[in-house]
């Protein structure tokens, strides 16, 4: 008998040995291969350390500007430290033993004697510096010898490692066979040879149990199996029958949900809603009759939307239940599924169900986070028993019906919030223009009747010129208010929308507008446009009525970010002297901006025109554009 190991413990353990051992033959291998790179590049170091020395003493001998020179000797003096301290990221670093060390101060030595030697005979012949320069090289070969001879010791580490690895590999092969065959072929073959004996009707047929791990656990229950076989052998047809019948009412019931999901995801309208289900669960439950009814948000009493295979006269006297008034209608502190049978003896059990024959009734609550919408009721002229299989059906339907109505709702409600701003818009847009306009008008009509009282006759005419000016302005803000509201955005380029009110502002305006488009981006979303198309509209309309520009340029810039520049060359204006609220268009831009995350940046001086830039969140707009379509395709 083997150790009491599970099997991936035995195969983990002899995994983890290889492993162990392959990790640190690797490591020793990178690390032995990291000494040869570092070594070979000290190797090179130091040969250019003797090609360098041999140009020094021809420079030196040829009269080079001591400046040159004193390049060379820090050249050296650099090479000498990077031997000594190494360079990690070359990599370079000598392989230091006694041996290297000991040439290494030998060479830094001589070179100190080649230095001063060299500091001290400039200008004469360059015969004895030569000399000194062949011992110096001398001492550099000798280092290099040394290195060379601890890279070769290494190189042999290194070939053995190899070697070592390659008996690893086959040495786990082996062990890899052997431990497959011993803990998994084996036992396989076992369970093979008593399978091939149970497949041709031999169910005395067992394993013998010859380990403690998981293929002696799957011996001991194939023999149990064998034993479960032998016994229940001549039963076996009446249990495939049974598990037939009972996959057979699961398929059923799956289907039955998929028929209610599909109609429910289709219907429109609360009304075809509830119709069409109560028709598709009393099909379903095989009942006499089906209601759908509605529960007011107090639960105070149920309204029955919908009702199938139901006696007219229990529809007509039951459109409308108070809660608990009878056994349909249950109150919300007790919503659960309930059978209740009806007792034609009892008649406040029996009321109008009794009257019709109807036996049993089935309740089932509507219910979407812990909120009764309403209650399914399902009438059957015979008594008949309700399995829990058939209660979690009923419910699961009753929830799929509580989330489209509650879907239904927020449908609904989402609609009647989009007309309500669309007319809070229209009323700020009216009291912002037109509004202001007409007061001033009252006022002026008041001012007129004053002037005609005391026969002014140039108050008078003031006063209706200053009354045709606000007519004017009046009509102007009206057409304007009309051209706004019937500009229409492109999901794909809001362009075309820039170009076509640019075109306008030129008709009404007379001056020469030009739009500059740079980069390229994502389409922003309709809603978004509409307030970026509203935002350049009012600051067109300010250049319009305030600027006496000759030139307009509308610049759209689409990446990293949108951004729209409305630049004039006009009279411009004080951003001082415009902060307060009666200027109602800088104000209605940036709440324009701000329905939709963006910013509105205005400049101005006095003279040299305005620019109004209106900047996009970059993550609204995406956000924007990406959720547009799945918008689009609710509503």
């Amino acid at each position: 008998m083997l150790p009491r190991w599970p099997l991936a413990s035995k195969l983990l353990a002899v995994g983890c040995t290889f492993l162990v051992l392959a990790l640190l033959s690797i490591t020793l291998t990178l690390w032995v291969s990291w000494q040869l790179e570092g070594g070979a590049a000290a190797v090179n170091e130091a040969g250019r350390m003797r090609m360098q020395s041999y140009r020094m003493a021809l420079s030196l001998s040829q009269g080079e500007p001591p400046a040159g020179q004193e390049a060379a000797v820090r050249s050296m003096e650099a090479a000498l430290e990077r031997l000594r301290t190494g360079d990690p990221s070359r990599p370079l670093f000598v392989p230091w033993n006694d041996d290297t060390r000991a040439r290494f101060a030998d060479v830094r030595q001589r070179w100190q004697v080649l230095r001063a030697g060299w500091a001290a005979g400039r200008g004469q012949a360059a015969t004895p510096q030569l000399a000194d320069v062949d011992a110096f090289v001398m001492r550099v070969d000798g280092f290099v010898g040394a290195i060379e001879q601890q890279l070769s010791d290494w190189t042999a580490l290194l070939r053995g490692v190899q070697f070592t690895m390659l008996a690893l590999a086959v040495a786990s092969t082996v062990a890899c066979f052997y431990t497959g065959h011993l803990f998994v072929l084996d036992p396989l073959q076992r369970l093979q040879r008593a399978v091939v004996r149970i497949r041709e009707d031999d169910f005395s047929a067992r394993v013998e149990v010859q380990s403690r791990d998981e293929f002696g656990d799957l011996a001991g229950a194939f023999n149990i199996m064998a034993s479960h076989l032998e016994a229940l052998y001549r039963q076996l047809e009446d249990k495939v029958a049974e598990k037939t019948a009972r996959l057979e009412v699961k398929r059923e019931r799956l289907a039955a949900l998929y028929e209610v999901s599909a109609f429910i995801a289709s219907a429109d309208t609360l009304q075809q809603l509830a119709s069409g289900f109560a028709s598709l669960v009393r099909g379903i439950a095989r009942a006499d009759g089906a209601v759908v009814r509605w529960s007011d948000a107090g639960n105070e009493r149920y309204l029955m939307l919908a009702s199938d295979g139901l006696p007219a006269a229990i529809s007509e006297a039951e459109q409308c239940l108070a809660t608990g008034a009878c056994h349909c209608g249950q109150p919300a502190a007790q919503a659960a599924t309930r059978v209740i049978p009806i007792s034609s003896a009892n008649a406040k059990t029996a009321g109008h169900c009794g009257r019709a024959g109807l036996n049993m009734l089935l309740s089932v609550p509507i219910v979407l986070h812990q909120r009764v919408l309403g209650e399914i009721d399902l009438f059957f002229r015979e008594t008949r028993e309700v399995q829990d299989e058939e209660r979690s059906l009923y419910d699961t339907l009753a929830s799929h019906l509580a989330s489209r109505m509650e879907s239904l709702r927020a449908a609904a409600m989402e609609k009647e919030s989009a007309v309500s701003d669309e007319r809070t818009l229209l009323a700020q847009e009216l009291h912002d223009s037109i509004a202001q306009s007409l007061a001033f008008l009252k006022i002026q009509v008041s001012l007129l009747k004053e002037a005609m009282r005391r026969s002014d006759e140039a108050a008078m005419g003031r006063t209706v010129g200053e009354l045709e000016a606000g007519v004017k302005e009046s009509y102007a803000d009206v057409r304007e208010l009309l051209l706004h509201f019937r500009t229409r955005a492109s999901t794909e380029d809001i362009t075309a929308a820039l170009r076509t009110t640019l075109q306008k502002f030129e008709h009404q305006s007379g001056v020469h507008a030009e739009l500059r488009s740079v980069g390229h981006g994502l389409p922003l979303p309709a809603d978004v446009q509409i307030q970026v198309l509203h935002v350049l509209q009012e600051a067109l309309s300010n250049v319009r009525k305030h600027a006496h520009a000759t030139q307009v340029v509308l610049t759209v810039q689409q990446s990293p970010v949108w951004r729209f520049q409305v630049k004039d060359d006009g009279r411009g204006f004080d951003l001082q002297a415009c902060q307060d609220e009666t200027h109602v268009g800088l104000r209605i831009m940036r709440e324009r901006a701000a329905r939709v995350g963006a910013e509105v940046d205005i400049a101005s001086t006095p003279g040299q025109g305005s620019c109004v830039t209106l900047t996009l969140n970059a993550h609204e707009a995406a956000a924007s554009t990406i959720t547009a379509p799945f918008t689009a395709a609710v509503a």
